[in-house]
């Protein structure tokens, strides 16, 4: 490890960089810069020593950057790429691959999967790396190792299921790859050359087992293995005969044709090799032997194993989790974290056996090498060849390990944990993480340094932690219901401030702005407060307040903020029951939370998360975010909705967001926020007015991404993965991201682009006849008085308009939207808005709209909850019930509304007399005439095709894919 003189010194010259105007930027250009000019390959002329250089300029040219990855995939093999002047090491974490300089305490980091890394292997003179994923858009990457640029991608190689396993030839030139489908294929690319499709194939029979490791023959490129729990299976590529497969199940028996199948003695496989020397496979099994294979030389005849050509060797008791061939020997690992040596007669030569490892996951050995003697067992020291390796273990532990003088040193040491929780300190470049395990550490981010941590004992599984505001408490939540309060510098806490007030797991936690009160949410709906108290000759103690279930849902987010007219705290929990609670906490007493107020916020979304927006209108706003991919502004006092915005569109709604720290020696002067989707983090240029422009967002953790936090000076955003078991640091560039909105255009031109066919497209100017027809509307169609130009319509012909562009809003969004314009400049001006021109009309409507329109899937869903099943099946609604619920649930409508409505849709001719005459029976006609009667236009039962179709009058999917489709 660097040390800390070191480390200052590193960062320094990093902030003088930073700090150079753009000609001293312009002095330091990499050679990467000097190639592009001269037009030379940067793989070509890379060397060992281009990836990390000694001084590193960076240009952000992404609003979010890759920083730094804490965390890896222990599932996956670590490869030793430099053991000479600098130790490097690559694995890979979630969807990215890492190159590690232990030397320099360095990291490149390799992006480019959507889907989280599956396999990764490297070539045998380490320069190339290939990656792959098993996502729904599966990508295998080959890498240089030198530069870090990617060489070759093929997309969709294994399209059922991506890449379960894979490997390089001995010279490089080739790479197979075994999918990870129901029927299993093994293909062989040639990826030095541009082709898209493979030089050899194969498909697995599923009898074979399922196989999940592949390798070529070192010593014959044209011969392959792989191999299951239960079978081992041998390839030629010289014809095209199917695999010869090696059995565990039964012998002897052999199957007709093209499979062997051999009985051992043991438990499963685990890994195949080739022996360097003899025709042999070598298999390691769970029961701690060696079952050697006696082969013939040409793979692809039909060869008969008999007994005496299987021999099964028991070298010990515990499984072997590694096997491999290295100069002349043979070496294994194992569950306990030994790591032996043998010679080809399967003798003991040496072993390592003091480290104090868990399970091995992976051995790799080093390029460099030298001869000499070792300490072992043999009683004549005979001379080999020795190589440094390096060992990963399931506990996400990665050793170098000196094979000279048998001295471990440790690299990497993660928690392989499941991790939910991440908090930034509010004054240090600190951040804290918590896992499943119950171990909290603290990181500095800019050293790259574990500063302290903490395993709890009695309490596992952290969900959450938080700083105060001044940096003084760190509040900790478990999925036990506990809260422990405690100093940030020793992880300590005191007993007095160990809590125990619920069994339901803490899934938030926050301080106020004073550090005097922490409330906490749980999964059993309810809020907990305490307090900090202080008496004379004691340090403050926090202390319980009270605890509400204020919620019948579960609560999404827990925010305090301050009161208007004072400095004292408020504190509000949102709800999935679509409630915004206000809680008393002046007049709380202990053992008694009481609640403020109780709003309904949505009507039909369902909130995800809030905020305060930063003082940017004299109004203070409360943000609110739901699933419908729309933000809404609250008034912080009345809680009236007063702006609906379009959010950010990503696939997956927004579940979390912070304001980032404003900061006038930053980049810019305006404020930004950050947002995480489900998989997902994200910027937003404030303030929000629905320009899909001023976002961005990437893929941070493909499995979901559970928590994240933003740095004290607003430079870094950390996510975590939760299951995949990192966190990432994101570097923010706040220029890139003006630049990219930038691109989206001025003024209407990023909301035209939200428009079907654009501003030059049909429905923008069936948009504009319907605006100046409402101009006509209002003043009277048969009016025969001069015409007032105008540029504007009053706000009451609103809601028409947007009906006739096929918008239909609830009253309660009318009401929103009125007040929206109505209000817009009230603050300002002490008026009322009554108009509204077309340009403010666009916006309005593309922020108001349903981001997706309505699927046929939801109104699928609406029938299923509301209505019955028939003989077919189908859910179908009972007229009668239909029109019920259309009077009584949600916004209930009147009879006579009801009648209007249903009139218009199904287009019957109503005579004013017989309505006058009728006794408000809506369900038929006292007159008898069926013509004019609901009642036998609306059938008895209405499913929902006949309610889209017949009542609505929208085309069935069938008469949409005739129209669409194109003739032949």
């Amino acid at each position: 490890m660097v040390n800390d003189e070191e480390e200052d010194m590193s960062q320094g010259e990093q902030r003088n960089s930073r700090e150079e105007d753009g000609e001293g930027v312009r002095r330091e250009e990499s050679e990467t810069d000097i190639l592009k000019l001269t037009g030379e390959s940067q793989v070509y002329t890379a060397t060992r020593d281009t990836l990390f250089p000694k001084k590193i300029t960076h240009t952000r040219t992404h609003a979010l950057s890759l920083d730094w990855v804490f965390g890896m995939n222990p599932a996956l093999p670590v490869f030793c790429l430099q053991d000479h002047d600098q130790l490097v090491v690559l694995y890979a974490g979630a969807h990215v691959g890492i190159i590690y300089n232990h030397t320099s305490n360095s990291q490149h980091i390799l992006q480019g999967h959507s889907s989280a890394i599956s396999c990764i292997c490297v070539s045998e003179d380490r320069r190339w790396i290939a990656t792959a994923d098993q996502g729904p858009e599966s990508t295998l990457m080959i890498w240089d190792s030198y530069s870090g640029i990617p060489v070759h991608t093929l997309f969709d190689c294994h399209p059922e299921g991506g890449v379960i396993a894979m490997a390089f030839s001995k010279d490089t030139k080739h790479l197979v790859t075994l999918g990870n489908g129901k029927v299993q294929c093994v293909s062989i690319w040639d990826w030095t050359n541009d082709t898209e499709k493979p030089l050899w194939f194969t498909e697995l029979s599923p009898k074979h087992g399922f196989q999940d490791y592949i390798i070529f023959n070192p010593y014959d490129s044209t011969q392959l293995l792989s191999n299951s729990e239960s079978q081992v299976l041998l390839y030629s590529t010289v014809c095209n005969a199917a695999p010869s497969g090696f059995d565990a199940a039964a012998f002897p028996h052999s199957s007709p044709g093209r499979s062997h199948i051999v009985n051992m003695a043991g438990g499963s496989f685990s890994q195949s090799v080739f022996h360097w020397k003899e025709f042999q496979v070598l298999t390691a099994t769970a029961a701690g032997s060696i079952v050697v294979w006696q082969l013939m030389e040409d793979l692809a005849a039909n060869q008969s194993l008999t007994k005496d050509k299987v021999q099964v060797i028991s070298l010990q008791e515990h499984p072997i989790t590694v096997l491999a061939v290295i100069d002349s020997c043979i070496v294994t690992g194992d569950t306990r974290g030994h790591i032996n040596f043998y010679d080809e007669n399967f003798m003991l030569l040496t072993w390592y056996r003091e480290f104090n490892l868990d399970a091995i996951v992976s051995i790799c050995f080093s390029k460099e090498c030298t001869e000499g003697y070792l300490d072992g067992c043999t009683l004549e020291a005979k001379p080999i060849i020795i190589r440094n390796f390096v060992v990963s273990t399931v506990s996400s532990t990665v050793v170098h390990v000196n094979a000279q003088k048998g001295i471990p040193q440790i690299l990497i040491q993660e928690n392989c944990e499941p991790l939910h929780a991440v908090t930034c300190h509010p004054k240090r470049p600190a951040v804290v993480t918590g896992n499943q395990k119950g171990i909290l550490k603290v990181w500095d981010y800019n050293r790259k340094l574990t500063i302290s941590s903490r395993a709890f004992e009695t309490e596992k599984q952290i969900q959450c932690v938080m700083f105060d505001p001044q940096g003084l408490y760190l509040a900790v939540g478990f999925s036990c219901g506990d809260v422990h309060i405690l100093n940030p510098k020793t992880l300590q806490s005191h007993p007095e401030e160990c809590f125990h007030y619920t069994k339901d797991a803490i899934h938030h936690i926050t301080f106020s702005s004073d550090s005097k009160y922490l409330a906490t949410a749980d999964a059993g709906k309810a809020v907990t407060v305490f307090h900090l108290q202080s008496s004379k000759g004691s340090l403050p103690r926090w202390k319980y307040l009270g605890r509400h279930r204020s919620h019948y849902k579960p609560i999404k987010d827990l925010l305090f903020g301050v009161h208007l007219d004072s400095t004292q705290p408020r504190l509000l929990s949102l709800g999935m029951d679509r409630r915004l609670v206000e809680y008393d906490l002046e007049k709380s007493a202990v053992n008694q939370l009481l609640i403020l107020s109780s709003e309904r916020v949505e009507q039909s979304a369902v909130p995800m998360c809030m905020t305060w927006y930063p003082p940017l209108t004299a109004e203070q706003f409360l943000l609110i975010a739901s699933d419908q991919y729309k933000m809404k502004l609250l008034n912080s006092t009345t809680k009236m909705c007063r702006k609906t915005l379009l959010g950010p569109t990503y696939r997956t709604p927004i579940k979390k967001i912070v304001v980032l720290p404003f900061s006038k020696d930053g980049e810019t002067s305006s404020y930004y926020m950050a947002f995480i989707t489900e998989d997902k983090v994200g910027l937003q240029i404030l303030p929000l007015d629905g320009n899909p422009y001023k976002s961005n967002a990437l893929i941070c953790h493909p499995s979901g991404v559970s928590a994240f936090a933003c740095s004290y000076d607003g430079r870094f955003v950390f996510t975590a993965g939760g299951s995949d078991c990192t966190v990432l640091s994101w570097e923010i560039s706040f220029n890139a991201l003006e630049a990219a909105a930038s691109l989206g255009g001025k003024d209407l031109a990023p909301f035209y682009s939200l428009l079907e066919g654009g501003r030059d497209g049909k429905f923008y100017r069936e948009m504009e006849d319907f605006f100046y027809y409402c101009q006509i509307r209002h003043q009277g169609i048969d009016s025969m008085e001069k015409r007032q130009v105008s540029t504007k319509i009053p706000l009451t012909e609103v809601p028409s308009l947007m009906r006739a562009l096929a918008y239909f809003p609830t009253e309660q969004e009318i009401e929103d939207m009125q007040n929206e314009v109505k209000f817009s400049k009230y603050a300002e001006t002490g008026k009322y808005v009554t108009d509204i021109d077309l340009e403010e009309f666009i916006r309005l409507y593309v922020n108001h709209r349903p981001a997706f329109g309505i699927s046929s899937d939801e109104l699928d869903q609406a029938f299923c909850i509301l209505g019955d099943h028939d003989s077919t099946g189908r859910p179908v609604l009972q007229r009668r019930e239909l029109l019920e619920l259309l009077q009584v649930r949600g916004e209930p409508m009147t009879e006579d509304e009801v009648a209007e409505c249903f009139t218009t849709l199904l287009g019957l001719s109503e005579v004013k007399e017989e309505r006058e005459s009728a006794e408000h029976d809506i369900y038929k006609s006292d007159s008898g005439d069926s013509e004019y009667s609901l009642e036998s236009a609306i059938p008895d039962e209405i499913s929902m095709e006949t309610f889209t179709g017949h009542i609505l009058g929208f085309p069935s999917s069938a008469q949409q894919g005739g129209r669409s489709s194109s003739p032949e």
